[in-house]
């Protein structure tokens, strides 16, 4: 049974699915352009540990998961590629964790989506719709939870979608939906990545 999240919200995969190994984290998205500009928006996965302050900070630049690097170090993070138009039924674009594989060292796997080129296009979320996340079980497809980011992000340019993070020794997941004037060379920097 699937719980759908609101902002904010977190739950606990490994007791809400005993047994779990491998999640499917699902993306999708609708593109309104009355521009006629194609919109490309990209999915990515940054594995962090914590800093000092106990904030998210890359491996290494390794350790940045999406459409040109689709798997990660240890093997355990695996990216489904580029999906440029947003225009299938179902998930747009996909990543698969295996759980158990995933570097002792990863505490935190932030998951954002930002628009190709979007100062350059003009673009930003306010044209895009129907933004959600699922987070399924990878070996039996079931959904174990979802959220939809039903918030106005007219004035940005990448959005973090949700973060699945390690606590206690056990995988939870949080609903972040939060959005940042920034393009993907700017979140890699602010993670403390190099471009």
């Amino acid at each position: 049974m699937s719980t759908t999240l609101q902002t904010g919200h977190r739950i606990n995969l490994e007791k809400t699915a005993p047994g779990l190994k491998r999640v499917r984290i699902g993306l999708g998205w609708k593109v309104n352009a009355a521009d006629g500009h194609a919109f490309d928006l990209d999915s990515s996965v940054f594995l962090c540990r914590k800093d000092a302050d106990d904030h998210p900070v890359m491996i290494s630049n390794a350790h940045f998961v999406y459409y040109n690097h689709t798997t990660s170090p240890d093997g355990a993070v695996v990216h489904s590629g580029d999906n440029r138009t947003g225009d299938k039924d179902g998930d747009d674009e996909v990543i698969t964790v295996d759980l158990a594989r995933v570097d002792a060292a990863v505490v935190e796997m932030p998951i954002v989506v930002t628009i190709h080129d979007a100062e350059v296009r003009r673009q930003n979320f306010g044209s895009v719709s129907g933004a959600y996340v699922k987070v399924y079980n990878d070996e039996t497809g079931e959904t174990i939870a979802e959220y939809n980011l039903n918030e106005d992000y007219s004035d940005k340019t990448a959005l973090q979608f949700g973060s699945l993070y390690r606590k206690d020794g056990e995988w939870r997941f949080q609903a972040v939906g939060a959005g940042f004037k920034l393009n993907l060379a700017t979140f890699i920097r602010k993670l403390g990545g190099t471009v």
